[in-house]
């Protein structure tokens, strides 16, 4: 098990859940417009929000964003160590900085200083394109050469008494990422921040992290992640629960599950299921909806459903727990069943 590093009120590693993570596509001196996409990531489940500091305005802007918003807030730093202690003296939760480019020894050494005494976090890492000379000399473009430069900025950092660490080390590909993370797992106890780097556009980039992070979680490594998405940040957020839902890792939430149809089905089903994904993703709880299209994969192979509805010639039947409860017409099935829904989730 790793190490449990707190990160505002929320803890990573330890066996706490795993967290969520996005990134404002804001900048924090744009106050108003970082503060709307904060909430809105929030509101889509995110557990911890990370934002570019660029200059002191950003680091000055962090105070105003933390009364407005509710999860915890990382300052993502490069090249100025003055805004890495900028923001944790104006109440970054963590920080994310590279070593590599802060500004040599004597300016590391003053950020150590800084987050040990605000008594917050640092993450840190390595991503395919920061790996350090020497470890390309020696192992290639490979996730010998990755995990090698992540636990040097690692040591860097213990070397100026800086032990809260959440650690990433990301390729842009899911083999050499799941490589990676495994060899990290093996050799530290610190908490690792899963993710694809530049995994491309919200189709393609969901899929390349799914393969990467779920691999991972599935053999129980990883204690919070990231999917980097070329999309709007909440549908990171929204990538991200799928991939912990279908892992059985999140469980306060409705599941759907619905038939691909063939010729057997003779009503609309597949909006039918889309409708009732939408209709149900405000609650909170652990509920199992089947959407099915037809008697042969009905309440038989959906018994284990909650509450279902399937086509039949003429309408549909609604059952739950298998057993069928109800039989109404096409026309109505949505009225019907998604009231049911309401009756039952309340």
């Amino acid at each position: 098990m790793s190490k449990k590093v707190m990160i505002g009120g929320v803890p990573v590693g330890g066996g706490a859940p795993v967290a969520v993570q996005s990134m404002t596509t804001t900048r924090p001196s744009d106050t108003g417009g970082t503060v709307s996409q904060i909430l809105r990531l929030e509101e889509a489940g995110c557990d911890i929000v990370r934002f570019c500091v660029r200059d002191e305005a950003d680091a000055k802007a962090i105070p105003k964003i933390k009364e407005k918003t509710h999860i915890p807030l990382v300052a993502d730093i490069h090249f100025d160590y003055r805004l890495a202690i900028a923001a944790a003296e104006n109440g970054a939760d963590k920080i994310r900085i590279n070593p590599g480019n802060i500004g040599g020894e004597e300016k590391l050494a003053a950020v150590a200083d800084c987050v040990r005494a605000h008594k917050i976090p640092v993450r840190v890492g390595s991503n395919t394109g920061s790996i350090e000379k020497k470890h390309l000399a020696l192992y290639g473009r490979s996730a010998k050469a990755l995990a090698e430069s992540a636990l040097a900025n690692v040591a860097a950092l213990e070397k100026h008494g800086v032990y809260d660490i959440v650690i990433s080390a990301k390729a842009s590909d899911a083999r050499t990422t799941i490589e990676t993370y495994r060899l990290l797992s093996q050799t530290t106890p610190y908490p690792l921040h899963l993710g694809v780097t530049e995994a491309g556009t919200k189709a393609g980039g969901t899929v390349k992290n799914a393969v990467a992070l779920g691999a991972l979680l599935a053999d129980g490594i990883g204690d919070t992640v990231r999917v980097s998405l070329s999309a709007d940040p909440v549908e990171e957020v929204y990538a991200a629960k799928r991939i912990l839902r279908a892992l059985g890792l999140e469980k306060n939430y409705v599941e759907i599950v619905s038939c691909p149809t063939c010729g057997r089905c003779e009503w609309d089903l597949i909006p039918f299921a889309e409708k009732t994904e939408a209709f149900t993703a405000k609650y909170k709880k652990p509920f199992k909806i089947a959407v099915m299209g037809c008697a042969v994969n009905g309440p038989g192979e959906a018994a284990d459903a909650d509450l279902g509805i399937a086509g039949t010639q003429g309408g549909c039947v609604i059952f739950k727990k298998g057993v069928p409860a109800a039989r109404v017409p096409y026309d109505k099935a949505e009225e019907v069943f998604f009231k049911e829904i309401e009756n039952c989730l309340k």
